[in-house]
């Protein structure tokens, strides 16, 4: 099961002495702030959790699967995640 906006919210709810409507609207601004740090395309560092990282994709070929014929992808932007160690441990903690 995902954990989503909505839980989050509720999460900051339960945890701090806050209103929900201050909880939403404190999780929708740090969201807010994220979105728009990314948008300019600098790197997202959030300490024992991860990196988040806006990297440029070059334009190259591709094969549409359906009708095997050749195409060209564009360039592009994708955001790259990478766990810090403290939440790379916490997760393979059971293993």
């Amino acid at each position: 099961m995902a954990l989503t906006k909505e839980k989050i919210i509720n999460e900051v709810f339960e945890k701090t002495d806050v209103p929900k409507a201050e909880a939403r609207r404190m999780v929708e601004s740090s969201l807010e702030i994220m979105k728009d740090a990314m948008e300019s395309g600098d790197d997202l560092l959030i300490s024992g959790f991860g990196k988040f990282t806006v990297k440029s994709k070059q334009q190259r070929r591709g094969r549409n699967p359906q009708t095997k014929e050749d195409i060209v992808l564009p360039s592009r932007k994708v955001v790259v995640f990478k766990t810090s160690g403290v939440l790379r441990d916490r997760v393979n903690q059971d293993l």
